[in-house]
């Protein structure tokens, strides 16, 4: 057990640090005692393609369930493969770019790696600028009528500046997500430096510093801790007494003040803005040998075995209505639940909770020699040479977009937005927010598949606060119920229209509710889906009421709306029509599944069939509007008619004409341009099974648009390439989202169909996954030998049957839950262990 600290009068210090309303708070931080090595002081007084669409059957009809054998989860990482997770550098980040990211879902670091001089740029997911704010602007629906009059008479221009002066919100833009403080280090007595490396270890979330200084190797360990909700750094050296830097904690704003409280800790605390949110953070060193001083603004460490920092951090927000949280209390708190556990229990405890996500899924697509290259370097190659001399990087992108997300994303927590959770600007580009016609969503795409379900919960936190900002904005933009929200949102959860005409876009809750029902068709978690079925049913009461019928056509229609970023503002556009479809498809699914609302069903379906369909152009393809005006081969970065491609599901080989006219404005589409647009492109193709021209887009982004530290960048960074590009690498090998024709099967049944496969590229011949996950309940391990399957292993968590297919070969499979079954590369079973 560590020793507790004994109060000194000699060194205690008393400081008074303010409180909410000018309250001071007078506390007292005693110094611990020299710790043995792994002790932390820390309390204080108190995760071959296929050429078309399957069409040969090999059937193999009865029950294989006598093949079925338990094979638990995918097994762990072996230390062989946990190597290649790794991002490595020999030299340190020259700038944020470079820097690399550690996160426990509320709070992340940007970690330099300098010498001597280091820098810890940190951040707390609640920290923006604003407050709880209405963002409806006074007398808005009182303009409706005139902007649906102007647009149905074709009056475009007109109907755009009524929208301008009198619909968008007030203010106009939304809020900003903030940096909260710096810890910058000064290290001394190191000269001759040799040896240097900076990591991140996937497999352990660890970042990483190593180098030599005349003759002794220096070693920094940083990592963000869950289950403690804290940042740790540890600073040791093989040789004793050769740990001396000083360290000063600092904000961006200016509205903040730094105190050192004893020798032992850093206090900042500030405010955003004037009646904005308040922050606090605490750091702390424990040391081994040596001595610690502190004076003003800073703390002096010398000569020391060893130090471990910890970093914790808090805001005023209790909700996006309420800021009067206290963030001292809470950083007092979460130090005090940390207690006098050692350094290794930490780390113990950060492992246990992270890898149990993290090594859910295994990816190997083969290894060069250019796997053996510092990341920088691996990417320069690519820059020049493209990926496919080094499979092994686009394997390591897929398992740093699930690093990411779990670091981001975690329950409780904001969802991870523009950045996911890391910034430092204080005016960050498009502040940083969740912009919902695209962005925010594919941040999520990889939750469901890459084995990371849990990581979704922030997100569903943010739909339930929209439903009731949504549910004003509805109220009071359209006069409708149910919710509403347009393209993006922001801590303050701003519902309405924002800053131009594409704001004007009301189907971002029908987007976001999709992500309700697709974890319901991975998990088949009833209770789950009895949370969101008032949800579903609210976000369809609002396009019951809001739309209205085309004049042209009497399909009812969404007016005023905007195909996202493209065009002028409209009515009816296709990916509207998609994502209400899809909306009021789910939740009717749901009502029946739910036994509920079998009246409200009805009426649902009465309103969907009178949506306009998707509609195929006098060139072969599938309309973005209600007119046929698409111009051929408008390369535009958005694909907003696609949508119903993936991630939705309504096209599929099923309605030849309609994939074919899907594929055909994907082929428009071209490559990509931003980071997000490329990564988009990579389902897209999957989906249409050419998984050359998916590994195309893939390649694009690896070579243009991914900065040294292998974030996405769109113009700055944004971190929505990332997770699009996990997710679109997941969909190349396994999809999902098809069911089998009824036939024989009872009717109110769906069997869903797994498809191994179905967009291998040429660059991938030979690897192995395992841990993916298909709707309906099932895992999925495979390998593949010189582009054909050779193993396949479906484990089953519900029950349910399905079809699998690989290359020809097709096998209707029923299921019991906790098994699995084995299948060689023709789908005949196999019970191998």
């Amino acid at each position: 057990m560590p020793r507790k600290p004994q109060a000194s009068s000699q060194t205690e210090r008393s400081i008074a640090f303010p409180g909410p309303k000018g309250k001071d708070y007078s506390n007292k931080f005693e110094p611990p005692p020299p710790a043995p090595l792994g002790v932390l002081s820390l309390v204080t007084q108190t995760r071959r393609n296929n050429t078309g669409p399957v069409n040969t059957r090999f059937l193999l009809c009865a029950s294989l369930t006598a093949a079925g054998f338990l094979m638990g989860p995918a097994s762990p990482l072996p230390a062989a493969a946990a190597s290649t997770n790794l991002l490595w550098y020999a030299q340190p980040a020259k700038s944020w770019n470079e820097a690399l990211p550690i996160g426990n879902g509320r709070l992340g670091a940007m970690i330099f790696g300098g010498v001597p001089e280091e820098r810890i740029q940190f951040n707390e997911d609640t920290l923006w600028t604003g407050q709880p704010h209405d963002y409806v602007r006074a007398g808005a629906r009182d303009h409706l009528a005139e902007i649906r009059q102007l647009l149905f008479a074709g009056k475009i221009k007109e109907a755009e500046g009524v929208t301008r002066t009198n619909f968008l919100s007030d203010p106009v833009r939304q809020k900003a997500y903030q940096p909260f403080g710096d810890l910058h280090f000064n290290f001394t007595g190191l000269t001759n430096l040799t040896d240097y490396r900076r990591e991140l270890d996937l497999d352990s979330a660890i970042v990483r510093v190593t180098y030599q200084s005349e003759g002794v190797t220096y070693r920094r360990e940083a990592f963000a801790s869950r289950p403690d909700d804290a940042i740790f750094l540890r600073f040791s050296a093989d040789q004793p007494g050769h740990i001396s830097f000083t360290l000063k904690l600092d904000s961006p704003h200016k509205d903040s003040e730094t105190k050192a409280a004893g020798p032992y800790v850093l206090f900042l605390t500030g405010q955003v803005q004037t009646n904005g949110l308040r922050f606090a953070s605490l750091a702390r060193v424990a040391v081994t040998g040596g001595q610690t001083t502190s004076q003003d603004n800073r703390i002096t460490v010398s000569n020391a075995d060893s130090v471990t920092l910890c970093l914790v951090a808090a805001t005023s927000f209790k909700n996006f209505q309420d800021i009067t949280a206290d963030p001292y209390w809470q950083c007092r708190q979460t130090l005090r639940k940390i207690g006098w556990q050692n350094f290794d229990d930490l780390l113990t405890n950060h492992l246990a909770d992270y890898r149990d996500l993290f090594q859910r899924v295994q990816l190997d697509l083969g290894r060069t020699d250019r796997a053996d290259l510092p990341t920088d370097e691996r990417l320069a190659r690519v820059e020049t040479d493209g990926l496919p001399g080094d499979p092994a990087l686009a394997a390591l992108y897929f398992q740093y977009g699930r690093y990411l997300l779990i670091a981001s994303s975690r329950p409780g927590g904001q969802p991870a937005n523009l950045q996911g959770l890391w910034n430092q600007e204080l005016n960050p580009p498009w502040e940083s927010k969740w912009t919902l016609n695209i962005n925010c969503e594919m941040n999520y795409w990889p939750a469901e598949v890459a084995n990371l379900s849990e990581c979704t919960g922030p997100l569903f936190d943010l739909i339930d606060d929209l439903v009731i900002s949504g549910g004003r904005a509805a109220r009071e933009q359209y006069g409708a119920g149910g919710w509403v929200v347009h393209h993006n949102t922001d801590l303050w959860r701003g519902a309405a229209p924002i800053n131009n005409i594409d704001g004007v876009w009301p189907t971002g809750g029908a987007w976001l509710s999709y992500h309700l029902w697709e974890h319901y068709l991975f998990t088949g978690d009833k209770e789950f889906l009895a949370r969101a079925y008032p949800v579903l049913k609210l976000a369809s009461q609002f396009f019951v009421d809001y739309l209205v019928p085309d004049p042209k056509t009497n399909w009812l229609v969404t007016a005023p709306s905007f195909s996202p970023e493209q065009g002028e503002l409209c009515y009816g556009p296709t990916m509207d029509n998609q994502l209400i479809r899809a909306l009021m498809n789910s939740t009717i699914a749901a009502a029946g599944i739910l036994s509920t609302d079998k009246t409200f069903a009805v009426e649902l379906a009465a309103v969907r069939d009178k949506l306009p369909p998707n509609q195929i152009g006098k060139y072969g393809q599938l309309q973005e509007w209600l007119d046929d005006v698409d111009k051929p081969n408008n390369n535009h970065r958005h694909l907003s008619p696609l949508w119903a491609l993936y991630p939705g599901a309504d096209i599929t080989p099923a309605d030849t004409n309609l994939f074919a006219a899907a594929r055909l404005l994907l082929q428009w589409r071209g490559d990509g341009s931003t980071g997000w647009s490329y990564a988009w492109r990579v389902p897209l193709w999957a989906r249409v099974y050419d998984g050359d021209f998916a590994y195309r887009q893939l390649n694009g982004l690896l070579q243009k648009r991914t900065l040294p530290n292998l974030f996405d960048l769109c113009g700055p960074f944004q971190i929505d390439g990332n997770f699009g590009a996990t997710a679109g690498i997941a969909e190349m090998l396994l999809q999902s989202q098809q069911t089998a024709p009824p036939r024989n099967r009872d009717p109110r049944s769906q069997t869903r169909i797994l498809d191994l496969l179905p967009a291998l590229p040429r660059a991938w011949p030979n690897g192995a996954v395992a841990g993916l996950c298909a709707r309906g309940g099932f895992e999925v391990d495979l390998t593949w030998k010189d582009g054909a399957l050779t193993r396949a292993v479906i484990r089953s968590k519900l029950g349910n049957p399905c079809v699998v297919r690989s290359g020809g070969h097709e096998v209707e499979l029923k299921t019991a839950a906790g098994e699995a079954y084995a299948f060689d590369g023709r789908l005949q079973p196999v019970n191998d262990p």
